[in-house]
């Protein structure tokens, strides 16, 4: 089996590291060969790309713009009445992935609002995120199967949180095995404290790095967690990794 890839989530990682040019020099400095970051559109997009050709980085996966964090929005691909601004968004998302080289954009669904009937907004959010999703089937999204086969299209994935699907719902050996073929990237943090994959807590990630590697998972695995201290220092868990397993060569 192949060693896994890791990438740099630079939304969370070197904090701190003041601008995601900054942030992207030190990734490239520690050795990631790949980073993904959540929202780069404070930066012009060929500058940032100039950045990361520079310090030897791939840039895997950005999200679409969250939409009015002020009003508590994050993410709008099922949100009713935001279809216009969804789409907006996913315009400059696809400009900055052009510009980056970046493979995969997440799709942010949004959140079921609070009050009122919850079940008959989920219904109603189902329908718009099914409408988004058809109009971007060139970008994969966050969301369960079942509405990865409504949408029929084969370019969109799944993207599998551990850290948020271990709160959710946990079985992760079962939901791994079962929903790895449709999975186009995964991410990785402790639970509870959403911190390194060494750091204490719920999970064994020596159990799930090998089960994803069982598996024949070919993706990046982002680092989307909080450091507790010094990012470099907290990474001493990837290099031990790589120590143990090396690092994947070209074309794997």
């Amino acid at each position: 089996m192949a060693p896994l890839r890791f990438s740099a989530n630079l939304s969370w990682l070197f904090p701190e590291l003041s601008g995601l040019p900054a942030r992207l020099r030190a990734a490239g400095s520690f050795g990631f060969e790949a980073t993904e970051v959540a929202w780069p559109y404070a930066e012009p997009p060929e500058a940032l790309a100039r950045v990361a050709r520079e310090a030897g980085l791939r840039v895997v996966l950005i999200n679409t713009p969250p939409g009015d964090q002020e009003k508590g929005e994050m993410g709008l691909g099922a949100v009713p009445g935001r279809q216009a601004a969804f789409r907006e968004g996913l315009e400059q998302a696809v400009r900055y992935a052009k510009a980056l080289g970046c493979p995969r954009i997440h799709l942010m669904a949004g959140r079921v609002p609070q009050g009122g009937d919850r079940a008959a907004m989920r219904g109603e959010m189902e329908t718009v995120f099914l409408e988004n999703l058809r109009h971007a089937a060139g970008v994969l999204a966050q969301q369960a199967a079942a509405i990865l086969q409504k949408v029929g299209r084969p370019n969109l994935q799944l993207q599998m949180d551990i850290f948020h699907w271990q709160i959710m719902d946990g079985n992760l050996t079962g939901n791994i095995q079962e929903f790895l073929p449709i999975v186009g990237h995964v991410q990785v943090a402790q639970v509870p404290g959403r911190g390194e994959p060494s750091s204490p807590g719920e999970l064994n990630f020596s159990y799930l790095f090998q089960l994803l590697e069982d598996e024949g998972y070919r993706g990046f695995v982002g680092c989307e967690y909080k450091p507790q201290g010094d990012t470099v220092e907290g990474l001493s868990w990837l290099r031990s990794y790589w120590d143990r397993r090396g690092r994947p060569q070209a074309g794997q």
